[in-house]
């Protein structure tokens, strides 16, 4: 007679944890073949576009190998957009992930729950607003003499500091990083909020026995609780700021004298206005490039110090 356990296993119920069935595997293969064909095909196909020299408006091509790239090397605002690019990582990275870390750690920290949901809503009300309209708001603000920033300085006695904020090319790609983070801001203060908020009370409550103060908590609680979090900002805030295009064409389109020029700007002009379709491809593959450079270092780190802990 046999075993009931073994006439169950060995009937042919189907097994749990492998590919399961047909069905589900042909729903696996859709979803890689379409991420293949609009994410990976692309990629590839802007580099071989990025060894030719194309007239989008004709449609002749004529192959130039690496031309495209020694170009770029010797294209000054190349190095002029790269290097907004950068100061606009480093600021972004400063406010929206250690700022807005702070302060999510400070609004978390109150004891009223009404109170925190409206500093939550405060904060996170400049990102619900479209960057393009955030973009003409500001170029307002900007505006020299009737601008709410020159008039405001002027009612404080400070009317010597006022300038032509967009219209000085020291002072142009200052002004846009500075509208960029007043948008963003809020969002990334949620994000953190919503970190923090997963932390066990029973840490904190740890802390206060073994007399940690408020700064100690911070430190050995909060921000190690919210590593994770803290390293995919990070992430999202760096190749966020080389993929910046909207908010530098609606105040300055890259001017004056592209001082405020970034990557994505002067990839647009060479591209699509001066009919540079090959250059263009070269400077957006530059992008790629640093964006999967900083996304892959900032993982390897991140599970360097996972594996450690």
């Amino acid at each position: 007679m046999d075993h009931p356990v073994s006439a169950v296993a060995g009937s042919g119920a189907p097994r749990r944890g492998g590919l399961g069935t047909l069905p589900s595997f042909r729903w696996v293969a859709i979803a890689v073949i379409l991420v293949g064909w609009f994410v990976y095909y692309p990629i590839v196909d802007n580099f071989v576009v990025s060894t030719t020299n194309q007239d989008i408006y004709t449609g002749e091509i004529e192959y130039v190998g690496l031309d495209n790239y020694a170009r770029l090397l010797d294209d000054p605002v190349v190095w002029i957009s790269l290097r907004n690019n950068l100061l606009y990582a480093a600021i972004s990275v400063v406010f929206q992930v250690f700022a807005a870390f702070l302060l999510a750690a400070v609004i978390e920290g109150l004891e009223s729950e009404r109170s925190r949901r409206f500093w939550r809503a405060v904060y996170f009300v400049p990102s619900a607003i479209s960057i393009t309209v955030t973009g003409l708001l500001f170029y307002f603000i900007y505006q020299p003499r009737i601008g709410l920033l020159d008039a405001g300085l002027s009612a404080l006695g400070l009317g010597a500091l006022s300038r032509p904020w967009l219209g000085s090319e020291d002072t142009a790609i200052y002004a846009i990083i500075a509208m960029s983070q007043w948008q963003g801001f809020g969002y990334s203060t949620l994000l953190f909020g919503l970190a923090i908020q997963k932390i066990p009370r029973e840490l904190y409550d740890a802390a206060i026995m073994d007399g940690a103060g408020p700064l100690r908590r911070l430190w050995n609680v909060t921000f190690p609780m919210t590593r994770e979090m803290t390293g995919l900002m990070i992430i999202v805030t760096i190749t966020g700021a080389f993929q910046v295009f909207n908010e530098v064409m609606v105040m300055t389109a890259g001017g004056p004298n592209n001082s405020s020029q970034v990557l994505g700007t002067w990839l647009y002009q060479q591209g699509f206005i001066q009919n540079e379709f090959g250059y263009g491809a070269a400077i957006a593959a530059v992008i790629f490039l640093v964006t999967l450079v900083t996304g892959m270092a900032q993982l390897w780190y991140t599970r360097h110090r996972r594996v450690q802990l």
